[in-house]
């Protein structure tokens, strides 16, 4: 029973996760395609510098959305940490690898905040104000998402003592960071672009 709601449930995570809501709303609303500018991907922070803050806010709230939903389902329905889980992964792996953009997609870090909405809200409100933080700091949104995802698993087992969620934190912590592997090195070599003074120079 459990495989076969955790294959349903995976497929509704992957093709919700594998929807892009910021290309979709970049072409519609904005009449260009932000795989074309800017970092060259379909995420809230690329959408932002190019078609405007407006934009890029309503495709953050669709990528949340897109991983909380499938999330909060598969918690409703089976209260299986596993199925929760697949539901969960199957989103991250959906917006990375996108079945409608020839699986390419977005770094999803919107989509990987999107599905511990629902099932950890206390230790995500905490990694969240941290990456705020280094945002406002550094000026670099790369080092708050990165910030954020590392942050979890550790609030998750030291902080909350939810053993529960750590596989999945891992899980999207490794995918994460290996999205922001350019990203990475860019900020080595000092030659990351601050998304303020890209913004303002649009």
């Amino acid at each position: 029973m459990i495989t076969l709601q955790a294959l349903c449930f995976g497929i509704l995570g992957y093709l919700l996760g594998a929807t892009p809501y910021g290309l979709i709303i970049a072409r519609v609303f904005c009449h260009t395609d932000p795989r074309t500018g800017g970092s060259h991907n379909t995420g809230a922070t690329n959408v932002a510098r190019m078609c405007g803050f407006g934009w890029g806010v309503a495709t953050l709230a669709c990528d949340l959305l897109k991983g909380a939903l499938p999330v909060f389902l598969a918690q409703m329905e089976t209260g299986s940490p596993v199925v929760v889980t697949v539901a969960a992964l199957s989103a991250v792996l959906g917006h990375v690898f996108s079945c409608f953009m020839n699986f390419k997609g977005g770094k999803a870090v919107a989509t990987s905040i999107g599905v511990f909405l629902p099932i950890a809200f206390p230790p995500l409100l905490i990694a969240c104000l941290l990456c705020l933080i280094v945002i406002w700091r550094t000026e670099f949104v790369s080092a708050g998402s990165l910030t954020l995802v590392c942050s979890m698993p550790i609030l998750l087992c030291l902080f909350f003592g939810d053993f529960q969620w750590l596989p999945l934190s891992l899980c999207v912590l490794a995918i994460v960071v290996w999205r922001h592997r350019e990203n990475i090195e860019r900020l080595r070599n000092g030659t990351e672009k601050s998304f303020l003074k890209s913004h303002q120079t649009r």
